[in-house]
């Protein structure tokens, strides 16, 4: 069975694939764009980006998705039960204590982020303070930091800023179509312009899928090695159980970090419309019974 740590080199390796791959298809958009426009600084200009998206979201996209969610640091002062928690699961992991941050939110919900167990974070929500009880909490503490002690929040973390600029890219060059009125000087010009457009289209719908390849296998993995840190694998399930319950959805969420977070931030009604394999985490009642009885 793999454990809190038997994934940790394999995350960092994918996450400097997945740097690799992204440099690769913004240079190719690109240059396929700067052939549609006839002009080569396009494709400086994309170099640049990629290169700068890169540097960002390895450095400062855990930043990123703290102030996306409206995430505020926590004290030990200021709530002592869910610092001591953290601080205790922290030990019995052997990690060090991330910092720790709140979301005012009605809806349940935490997620981890950081680019390594020296710089990581764990944030829950205050409606999860509010319906959790103190095992079911440390269940949902366990499995944030098992995503840590795996070193999938650098992977996690690093998508949300490179899906967020593809998405971006694509965008800036479908409206500037509409712009341009989708006129083509040659024939050449027409064809790439097409290309250009299926890029456009396709590229988000590739990131997309990586990003629910890269979630939702590595959420059953959290769930048990979490529940080997705590020996009470009922308190994650019995905490997933309130949290996929809660009907609404978080206030501050967007596709770019949903697969941050311990259960879909969309709310139930949204995750039962949404088909299986365009869902951002794996079917709660799967994950329940995982560990009521894997």
């Amino acid at each position: 069975m793999a454990t809190l740590y038997t994934q940790q080199d394999s995350n960092v390796r994918k996450t400097w694939i997945l740097m690799s791959v992204f440099l690769v298809v913004v240079i190719v958009v690109g240059w396929v764009f700067a052939q549609v426009y006839q002009n080569s600084i396009i494709l400086y200009i994309a170099v640049a980006f990629s290169l700068i998206m890169n540097f960002t979201s390895y450095w400062y996209s855990d930043k990123i998705a703290l102030a996306t969610s409206g995430a505020k640091p926590v004290e030990q002062d200021q709530n002592r039960e869910l610092w001591n928690i953290v601080e205790n699961l922290s030990i019995t992991a052997g990690l060090p204590m991330p910092k720790l941050y709140i979301v005012t939110d009605s809806a349940p919900n935490a997620f981890a982020t950081g680019r390594n167990k020296e710089h990581a974070a764990v944030a829950v929500t205050s409606g999860l303070l509010d319906i959790l009880d103190r095992t079911e909490l440390e269940g949902v503490i366990a499995h944030e930091l098992a995503h840590i002690g795996n070193r999938d929040i650098l992977l996690q973390t690093v998508v949300v800023v490179l899906v967020g600029f593809i998405a971006l890219l694509s965008d800036i060059f479908l409206r500037s179509l509409i712009f341009r009125g989708g006129d083509s000087d040659n024939k050449g010009g027409g064809i790439m312009m097409v290309v250009g457009i299926v890029l456009a289209i396709l590229a988000p719908i590739a990131v997309m899928i990586i990003q629910l390849a890269i979630s939702r296998k590595r959420e059953f993995l959290a769930d048990a090695s979490g529940a080997l840190l705590t020996r009470y694998p009922e308190g994650l399930a019995s905490a997933l159980e309130k949290i996929s319950s809660y009907s609404g959805s978080m206030k501050k969420t967007n596709r770019a970090t949903a697969h941050l977070f311990i259960a879909s931030p969309f709310g139930a009604k949204k995750r039962k419309n949404m088909k299986k394999w365009f869902m951002t985490h794996p079917p709660v009642e799967e994950r329940i019974e995982a560990l009521r009885n894997g």
